[in-house]
């Protein structure tokens, strides 16, 4: 019996909007989103998660890397790559962050809208855009 597919609407969290984190050890903190990462299929493979987001400075992990050889030996890049420690923002989970407006400066809800002939993300709270739409 094959699985029924649910139609889940992606979030409405983008590539640079400045997130503010809600729970976890970096609660109280904000971003800017470097990297969205959209769920799986359910059903296929590993199991869906649902969607994440890499936000700057937060959620920071260390890891630890052996020094090794690179493959592409130039004149530019060293023969040998660096070890050690290295910090690198994990994933949050998109229900973990809200979105903080440019306007009001306060965390909100998302709101879908009209300007114009463009659909765009408006701020709950105070109306405004949150994306700068270009003009012709």
């Amino acid at each position: 019996m094959a699985l029924a597919h649910r139609h889940v609407r992606p979030a409405d969290i983008r590539k640079g909007d400045t997130v503010l984190v809600l729970t976890g050890k970096d609660a109280g903190k904000s971003g800017t989103v470097e990297r969205v990462v959209r769920a799986g299929v359910p059903g296929r493979g590993a199991p869906s998660r649902g969607d994440t987001v890499v936000v700057q400075g937060v959620n920071m992990a260390q890891r630890h890397t052996k020094p090794r050889p690179r493959q592409g030996r130039t004149e530019r890049s060293p023969r040998i790559q660096q070890g050690g420690i290295v910090e690198k923002p994990m994933p949050i989970q998109v229900s973990n962050v809200m979105v903080m407006c440019p306007e009001c400066g306060q965390p909100t809800r998302i709101r879908h809208g009209r300007v114009g002939d463009d659909s765009v993300r408006l701020c709950a709270r105070c109306g405004s855009p949150l994306t700068k739409t270009a003009k012709p």
